[in-house]
């Protein structure tokens, strides 16, 4: 078994590794980006260093429809408490079209190709993690970092980009909103950590109630101190990795609990049955899921969404609440059998839901001493009873899940206009 994941893994590097052309455009491209805007910030006289971070930097790039290189802006200490984004577009506006993304601190995008494009990123030039205004600013400190660890074992490079494959094709690479997975440079610190890609995901598919918490340069006396020292809210995550640059800092904050438990399934998975095709990302089948409930006595619905707000992290953010809000009031009538979501990196998505109906709901009414809305509840519900002085009802859905979702949309128009969705429409 070791000696065809040893062939497997080989082969899946060849298919998963940017070609030639692929990479040397990139490079030309970022070098020629970095030049101009270097040689226009010294003829403005603006005190930024201007370097690339990123996979690219680090030489960790997998391939992809859509590559993408992220040029960081290292303004000077004088420049603290300024608009480093309006200091930024003054050296890109003579000679670049952008588009400027809004975020913690806005930055701007620029499309070289149909296939490729430049995130140009302001930070500012910090000595010491402490002084950092925007988590940004600690990415020159991740670059070297990571550079430094391949440096000492070039063979975890290999492993890196194995890993990186793996979670993309799995739907789990990303700390977007929507996503709620591996960020590329938690990934980074993990196969650091683990050494080999078959380790990695040996050690993190092993069930454990415990929270998994990796101190790589060992800057805590022990796993107590850790939980102390990190903010509470970024010890949600079932992972705590401690950033080697910034020790306050949970490197993977934003994996969610059901990411993680997918991705165990997908690493048992792969070690029970090892294939190259677990590094191909593959579509969801939307007409084998449509059948397969109808073969179950299921209903199944495919819903297309819109919003208002900026494509990107935060178009994909918006989406994703509304379909799990959709889903949380989908379960009151509903038993949820199969989900799914996918958002187009535009300003829509797409979700479904299989699902069959309930035999029985139950209503939670008022305290049974108080009869003016006993009275009340009693009028909307024909069964009632009464359990620990509460009043409760039980009722059956009359209606499908189709027509759920019209009556509900309609109920809650304003709610869902609220959570800036433009559009809701039913495709299936």
């Amino acid at each position: 078994m070791k000696k065809k994941i040893s062939l497997i893994l080989e082969a899946a590097l060849e298919k998963i590794k940017p070609d030639k052309e692929t990479l040397n455009f990139i490079e030309k491209k970022t070098r020629e980006f970095v030049q101009n805007s270097k040689k226009t910030a010294k003829k403005l006289k603006i005190d930024v260093e201007i370097f690339i971070g990123g996979s690219v930097a680090k030489g960790t790039l997998i391939k992809k429809e859509l590559h993408d290189a992220d040029i960081f802006f290292r303004f000077s200490k004088k420049y603290l408490g300024k608009d480093l984004t309006k200091e930024m577009n003054k050296i890109l506006k003579e000679n670049w079209k952008k588009t400027q993304i809004h975020g913690s601190r806005d930055y701007f995008r620029i499309k070289v190709s149909n296939n490729f494009y430049i995130e140009a990123v302001p930070v500012i030039k910090i000595n010491k993690p402490e002084e950092k205004e925007n988590i940004t600013d600690l990415s020159y400190s991740h670059v070297r970092y990571i550079k430094r660890k391949i440096k000492e074992n070039p063979n975890v490079l290999k492993e890196i980009l194995l890993s990186k494959a793996f979670c993309q094709a799995k739907g789990i690479y990303g700390a977007e909103s929507y996503i709620k997975g591996f960020s590329g440079y938690s990934l980074e610190l993990l196969l650091i950590h683990y050494k080999t890609f078959e380790n990695f995901l040996k050690k993190l598919s092993k069930l454990t109630k415990e929270k998994i918490i990796i101190d790589i340069e060992k800057q805590y006396p022990d796993k107590k101190r850790i939980l102390l020292d990190i903010n509470e809210s970024k010890l949600e995550s079932p992972i705590i990795l401690i950033d080697p640059t910034h020790r306050y800092r949970n490197a993977s904050a934003a994996l969610s609990e059901e990411t993680f438990r997918k991705f165990k399934r997908e690493a048992k998975k792969f070690l029970k049955s090892p294939s190259i095709s677990h590094f191909e990302p593959k579509k969801t089948d939307i007409d084998r899921i449509r059948r397969s409930a109808k073969r179950s006595g299921n209903e199944f619905i495919l819903v297309e969404i819109k919003t208002s707000k900026q494509k990107g992290d935060i178009a994909g953010t918006k989406l994703f609440k509304f379909y799990n809000h959709f889903l949380e009031e989908s379960k009151k009538y509903f038993d949820i059998k199969n989900k799914g979501f996918n958002y187009n990196n535009e300003k829509s998505a797409r979700f479904f839901v299989v699902a069959k109906k309930k035999k029985e709901i139950i209503h939670v009414g008022p305290s049974a001493k108080d009869p003016r809305n006993v009275q009340k509840f009693k009028k909307e519900h024909k069964r009632t009873f009464v359990r620990r002085g509460k009043l409760y009802a039980k009722t059956k859905p009359d209606f499908s899940l189709k027509a759920f979702v019209k009556k509900w949309s309609n109920k809650n128009s304003k709610k869902i206009e609220e959570m800036y969705i433009k559009d809701l429409k039913i495709i299936d």
